[in-house]
């Protein structure tokens, strides 16, 4: 909500439905010096080479442990959850230092003979110098650091334009980067509306985007235009499969946590389960026993799993959602509402069936904590209904052998998938590992966050080509 008169913004409380916070919207003359500062500081810190670079992140990994419980406080309040508060903010000296023994491996310079006997070759990387992020409000903090910590040892400087539903963890943030004064240099958060982050394009090297497709398309355009290179994570509807040899106990376990963890707030949340018409009952039962024993985390956020809908617009995408599968034959066995509560918005999980392809729960992204169950007869058709989107983020595959699941797993058009367990790929963010994924269709646009070399999608490859002889080359002219 933008109050001209004040120049502010004012913020909701997602557990409270009030508007008790106020940040002030950097203004396009402040952006653009700030981009020019940062461009000026990135000179150095290339210079200081990975070595330096990683040194000056593990202190500030050091500080962040130390404003552990500022920086939790403030992230519980921006999402009103406790649970993914704690892991958001493990991610990041996890990130810090597993990417710093991945940076310490990519970047060491490579010399290696030609297919001409007398020209070496050596590897050379110089850094995009200033890197864009703008990222969402479903885990605030961890997707706003998640490719500016490898920009950073990659040689980058790095300015964030974080959602305007959740800026209040950008404060304690900030005060720990300040703490470490040669990164402070580097990286900074600005504060807005979608209009800073359409100023941001105007003054950056490269973009990475996490969001809606709608504007994941914008961003993409914007940087075709000014010719630089844009990594889009966007949305996602992703499958699960779940064949008549899988074990249902565990596949319900697994499906649970991976549709309705954070609220369902996940671009790889599991939105759509298709099950083997032979176990279809069994699994159903199941699921719902157990998604109807985890309770919503009120009155404190420690009280139970499933926290407030963070983003009130998207209170009523679920309800229409749900609403419009209703009337077209599906029936809800538990869950199904929108209910307010103290002030927040909140959805408790849900099980619905007698679900089918023509129905906006089954076709758009619906970002809650909705598992959409429909049977198939076999595994032909189960494929098919899977590739039945535009999306093609990440999926999931249950069946009684994981030689099954990958038979399976091979003819989903999805970057990352899944066997036997939901939400893996995410998990290695930051590890070392030769294994990539992109995403597909509409669900995002360049490189991979995952494995080892994707931290190489922050600077510019440059090859030095030596001639060691003291003779003439070969197809110099004749003189």
């Amino acid at each position: 909500m933008y109050d001209v008169k004040q120049k502010v913004m004012n913020v909701r409380n997602p557990r409270t439905g009030q508007l008790d916070y106020q940040m002030v919207p950097i203004n396009p003359q402040q952006l653009e010096k700030q981009c020019t500062d940062l461009r000026v500081a990135q000179i150095e810190w290339q210079r200081l080479g990975v070595d330096g670079r990683i040194n000056i992140l593990k202190q500030w990994g050091q500080v962040i442990e130390q404003s552990r419980e500022k920086l939790l406080a403030a992230v519980t309040i921006d999402t009103g959850r406790h649970r993914e508060s704690i892991i958001e903010i493990d991610a990041i000296t996890n990130w810090i230092n597993g990417w710093s023994k991945i940076a310490e491996k990519e970047f060491m310079p490579i010399t290696q003979i030609t297919s001409i006997d007398f020209i070496e070759m050596e590897s050379d990387y110089s850094a995009y110098p200033l890197v864009g992020i703008i990222s969402p409000w479903n885990f605030p903090m961890a997707l706003s650091l998640m490719d500016a910590i490898p920009a950073l040892l990659a040689g980058c400087a790095v300015i964030i334009k974080p959602s305007e539903a959740t800026p209040r963890f950008t404060e304690p943030l900030m005060d720990t980067i300040k703490q470490v004064p040669e990164l402070s240099k580097v990286i900074t958060y600005v504060l807005g509306a979608g209009e800073t982050g359409a100023q941001l394009l105007e003054h950056i090297d490269m973009v990475c985007f996490t969001g809606s497709v709608a504007t994941g398309q914008k961003v993409a355009v914007e940087a075709a235009r000014r010719f630089i290179p844009a990594f889009l994570e966007l949305g996602g509807k992703d499958p699960a499969i779940v064949t008549k040899s899988a074990d249902i106990d565990k596949a319900t376990s697994a499906i649970l946590v991976g549709s309705v963890l954070g609220s369902g707030h996940q671009c790889y949340s599991l939105e759509r389960i298709y099950v083997e018409e032979t176990i279809m009952a069994e699994f159903v039962a199941c699921l719902i026993k157990k998604a109807s024993r985890l309770q919503l985390a009120y009155p404190v956020p420690e009280s139970g799993e499933i926290g407030p809908l963070i983003f009130a617009p998207q209170a009523d995408i679920i309800a229409e959602h749900l609403r419009d599968a209703v009337e077209k034959g599906a029936h809800i066995h538990c869950g199904g509402e929108i209910e307010k509560i103290g002030g927040g918005l909140w959805c408790r999980p849900t099980v619905i069936t007698e679900v089918h392809h023509d129905m906006k729960l089954m076709k758009e992204e619906t970002f809650g904590p909705i598992m959409s169950v429909m049977s198939f007869k076999d595994v032909k058709e189960a494929i098919r209904f899977a590739n039945d989107t535009e999306f093609g983020l990440s999926a999931a595959v249950f069946a009684g052998t994981v030689d099954e699941a990958k038979a399976i797993a091979r003819q989903i058009d999805a970057g990352g998938i899944s066997i036997n367990d939901t939400g893996l790929a995410a998990m290695f963010i930051g590890s070392e590992g030769k294994v990539e994924k992109t995403s597909f269709k509409s669900s995002g646009l360049g490189g991979s966050r995952l494995g080892s070399a994707s931290i190489k999608r922050f600077v510019r490859k440059r090859a030095l080509l030596y001639n060691t002889t003291s003779t003439r080359s070969p197809w110099w002219y004749e003189e």
